[in-house]
């Protein structure tokens, strides 16, 4: 072996021996639930707004069973659960963004926006009654019908990352 190779495997060893003492000392506090949550229950939400396809409650819904059925060990139930979410579309708002000169929207912005309420049955100060919401803004050539399809889904996806990370995350 020559003296090159021992050196540049000492380097590689050196260098691997730092990174993994680096990786060690990092920890990331991510999304946790306590260990003593067994189940919630997620009310129907409810649409108290004008404007919206009338099955957006419905699918906001299912998407937020599914959500924490994929990404929490708690079980769904409707009788006595540790953690209970009722929701209420708020807001289905449909604005002018960014004016051109000829005074026309350059964008349309689609904001959607949901109160959530949490209860813990286990831990009261973790209870919270919150609104959350999210846009998407789209070209002025195109109309609601054109792009709602595409545009809901990643509305209704932020909304729930987001009550998810309040309730899980403990940044």
């Amino acid at each position: 072996m020559t003296w090159k190779v021992l050196l540049f495997n000492i380097r590689n060893i050196l260098v691997l021996g730092i990174l993994g003492g680096l990786v060690s000392c990092y920890s990331f506090k991510g999304a946790s639930l306590s260990p003593d949550l067994k189940t919630i229950q997620i009310s129907n939400i409810r649409m108290e707004t004008a404007g919206g396809p009338s099955n957006l409650s419905l699918t906001m819904n299912e998407s937020l069973k599914e959500y924490f059925q994929r990404n929490s060990t708690l079980k769904i139930t409707n009788q006595n659960p540790d953690l209970q979410i009722e929701g209420t579309i708020v807001g289905y708002d449909l604005t002018p963004q960014a004016p051109t000169s000829d005074d026309k929207a350059g964008l349309n912005r689609l904001t959607l926006r949901v109160q959530f309420q949490l209860t813990n049955r286990l831990d009261e100060s973790k209870n919270f009654d919150q609104e959350f919401s999210f846009y998407q803004d789209f070209p002025q050539n195109q109309t609601l019908s054109q792009v709602e399809k595409t545009l809901l889904p990643k509305l209704t996806d932020q909304i729930i990352l987001d009550l998810f990370n309040k309730i899980a995350g403990d940044w």
